[in-house]
């Protein structure tokens, strides 16, 4: 069916503005089809962080672009997810699951007739062998309308393509981890300015990992404490509290900004240092005892330092002078 005759389908769009989701948004636009893209911000997350390639992404392409926050049900996701995790904290199934469910609601909400992913067969080993392909349109009610452009030579009929909404011809068949054929295709959209492939969810990167597991243990849940995860140098002190140590500038003025009345910022007076986060105090003296220590021992100090602190959105602060903290119980509390 050609196109002057076919009728005009829309589509909700996953987009991470990456190149695999920038050609399967090339492709559906080459067939007129009108498109809304979503992109996802995990609760770490923000959108003037964050979001800026995607949405720049989206502006070369000519397409509207939606942002949506995934906040406490996703986090609550994350700590039991049916089908498990990945090397590290990983939910990868279940993530993509909770994401195209969300999606689903979009396009039902938006009168469009599929969901559309840049997901390529056998790209990765966890969440897109072929079975897991098909658990992940299933589980999120996606049954016949989940098309993945770039591999869907590979995979059933949609619902869409059926109704001649969609040329199967007009899409591919790629799969496995090589990338020339999508970097040929970019070379034939004149796509020269993406993002390189790797890096990918900080779940899948141990060391944040391990501190989402950790504070998740300590019933820290909220976007915020997601947001603290990526800053700084994390301590958990003996009775429960938290620190964090800013590692430059930037940080230090985040740590700031994210800090909640009733926590305890510390600073070095003298001598240049980190900027301390103290938050979750339990026992206020011997917790303040230690956040010193531990700013001392991160300031520019050779031996004893002063350090001031004061609660979060007060002005009144108090001295006091304190020797770095103790190399054996540093690595103790290290998170």
């Amino acid at each position: 069916m050609g196109d002057s005759t076919r009728r005009k389908a829309k589509a909700i769009g996953l987009f991470s503005g990456g190149l695999d989701s920038i050609l399967a948004t090339c492709l559906l636009a080459e067939q007129s089809v009108e498109i809304s893209l979503l992109h996802f911000l995990m609760p770490w997350q923000t959108e003037s962080e964050d979001g800026v390639r995607a949405g720049r992404m989206a502006e070369q392409l000519g397409q509207p672009l939606e942002y949506l926050t995934l906040e406490d049900d996703y986090i609550a996701m994350l700590k039991d997810p049916v089908h498990g995790y990945g090397k590290n904290f990983n939910p990868c199934i279940d993530c993509h699951i909770f994401m195209l469910r969300r999606a689903r609601e979009r396009m039902e909400e938006l009168g469009a007739v599929l969901v559309f992913t840049g997901e390529v067969l056998g790209e990765r080993p966890m969440s897109q062998r072929r079975p897991i392909l098909d658990i992940i349109e299933q589980e999120s009610g996606l049954n016949g309308r989940l098309l993945r452009p770039l591999s869907a030579k590979l995979l059933p009929e949609t619902i869409p393509e059926k109704e001649g909404l969609i040329e199967r011809e007009k899409l591919l068949d790629i799969s496995g981890r090589n990338r020339k054929p999508q970097l040929d295709l970019a070379k034939k959209y004149g796509i020269i300015d993406f993002p390189a492939p790797g890096g990918g969810c900080l779940l899948t990167d141990r060391g944040y990992a391990r501190r989402v597991k950790e504070s998740l243990i300590h019933g820290e849940e909220t976007i915020r404490h997601f947001r603290l995860l990526r800053l700084g140098r994390h301590f958990r002190l003996k009775s429960g509290a938290k620190a964090v140590v800013g590692r430059n500038q930037q940080e230090n003025e985040k740590l700031t900004e994210l800090a909640e009345r009733g926590e305890i910022l510390v600073e070095p007076t003298v001598v240049m240092g980190p900027t301390l986060l103290l938050l979750h105090i339990q026992n206020l003296s011997e917790d303040i005892d230690l956040a010193v220590n531990l700013c001392a021992g991160y300031s520019d100090a050779c031996g004893p330092a002063g350090v001031k602190y004061w609660y979060a959105g007060e002005e009144r602060f108090e001295e006091m002078t304190s020797a770095p903290i103790e190399e054996s119980m540093l690595k103790s509390m290290h998170i």
